[in-house]
């Protein structure tokens, strides 16, 4: 006789456990504390086996048939139930550690080990911790490029087109390793290639005039900060690195005699070794440094700390100090002042200037090409660049360099 709501609801505990049968093997075994547990009897291969459903009332006698049910359809394609249910168990358990938020994990240690910078991996985990809330969980091999569109717009409602777009890139670049890693099978946030909105471009403040850049130079000399800011700010000018890149400078990245600074891969943004050549007058900043390597391995050391560089912040905050707000000039707007000034100079090879920015081109072949072909005239042109900004910062004319043609590929 088929078993009843009622019937289940009134079993009580006796002092030995006992069975309420249902049918096809299903029953009820009711403990002498009252506890109710769903199994179910079959045989396969000639032996004796039981599955376990679960418990009621958590699980109820609906569920208990449905699963008794599946149990049947497995046992008449010649599969043992308990084999299956052991396999999806471990399946899912496997899909917990190929989830999106592991595989990310995974993704992080990677790329921390291939010496992306603090700032860099602070931003990687922000932009994760995000995804993380809406697909961490999922495994990774089931998430769609819709799925994932979804999350994306919830940024963009919030108007921050820039950092869905980057959020979109972070995932692709999951979804790639979690490929290489044998856990995916395609990046379907490939294919959200033009369905987020196109942020406008944002230009960093610059002064790109040679009026503007000449007071620029003359507030910097008078700059009453503190002396190794005052450094700095005078260094950046003549040779006009990202400010990260400045700030990290160590004085074992410097060949004084060679008049060659060169900055390690894991300190540029493009991850490759970017060599620079110092003119006189960049030298002779350096030499104004008050502290040698003794003290600090950093040129511009923290005010608080000797082991850490100066703040990402001071050159910044040097600027507003001087009066330049920050949609008039920023550490980086030194970058777009140089290659203003010198494309509009027309005495240098646009190429040499782009090499000099470390904007590194994509083509490995001409990218070696440009580095040799180029390093001659870079010396020169940045010996140059030094003495046109005396020329700006005195307003009168200078006397010129040597414009040296030896040196070292950069």
């Amino acid at each position: 006789m088929a078993l009843s709501a009622v019937a289940i609801k009134a079993a009580k505990g006796r002092a030995k456990p006992y069975k309420l049968t249902d049918g096809d093997g299903l029953f009820l075994y009711v403990t002498p504390k009252g506890g109710r547990y769903w199994r179910m009897n079959y045989r396969y291969l000639g032996k004796q086996k039981t599955l376990a459903f679960g418990v009621w009332p958590d699980t109820g006698l609906a569920d208990a048939r449905e699963q008794r049910d599946a149990a049947r359809k497995l046992l008449a394609r010649g599969e043992d139930p308990a084999e299956r249910i052991k396999l999806d168990r471990i399946a899912a358990t496997v899909a917990a550690s190929n989830s999106f938020k592991a595989v990310a994990d995974e993704w992080l240690i990677k790329v921390e080990r291939e010496d992306r910078s603090a700032a860099t991996m602070k931003k990687l985990r922000w932009l994760l911790a995000f995804i993380n809330a809406s697909i961490g969980k999922r495994p990774i091999a089931s998430i769609s490029a819709q799925e994932l569109l979804v999350m994306l717009r919830k940024m963009e409602g919030k108007g921050r087109y820039e950092t869905a777009k980057r959020l979109r890139s972070t995932c692709s670049q999951i979804f790639r390793y979690a490929i290489a890693t044998a856990r995916a099978e395609r990046d379907v946030a490939a294919d959200l290639r033009g369905a987020l909105i196109a942020p406008k471009p944002v230009h960093r403040a610059a002064i790109t005039s040679a009026p503007g850049a000449g007071a620029l130079l003359r507030a910097i000399e008078s700059f009453e900060g503190h002396s190794n800011t005052r450094a700095a700010l005078r260094l950046l000018p003549h040779v006009f690195v990202r400010p990260g890149e400045l700030r990290f400078a160590e004085w074992a990245d410097f060949d004084l005699e060679k008049a060659i600074w060169t900055i390690p891969p894991h300190k540029t943004k493009m991850r490759r070794a970017h060599s620079i050549p110092l003119s006189k007058q960049a030298i002779a900043i350096i030499g104004s440094i008050e502290h040698d390597a003794d003290y600090s391995r950093f040129l511009f050391p923290s005010l608080r700390s000797v082991d850490r560089p100066m703040s990402e912040n001071t050159i910044n905050a040097a600027l507003r100090r001087m009066g330049y707000a920050q949609d008039e000039m920023t550490g980086h707007g030194f970058r777009a002042m140089a290659a203003t000034l010198l494309n509009e100079m027309g005495l240098w090879h646009p190429d040499a200037i782009e090499r000099q920015l470390a904007h590194c081109d994509n083509n490995a072949v001409r990218r070696a090409y440009t580095r040799g072909e180029y390093w001659d005239e870079r010396v020169r042109m940045m010996q140059h660049w030094s003495d046109h900004l005396d020329f700006l910062r005195d307003g009168a004319k200078v006397i010129k360099g040597d414009f040296r043609k030896d040196g070292e590929a950069g």
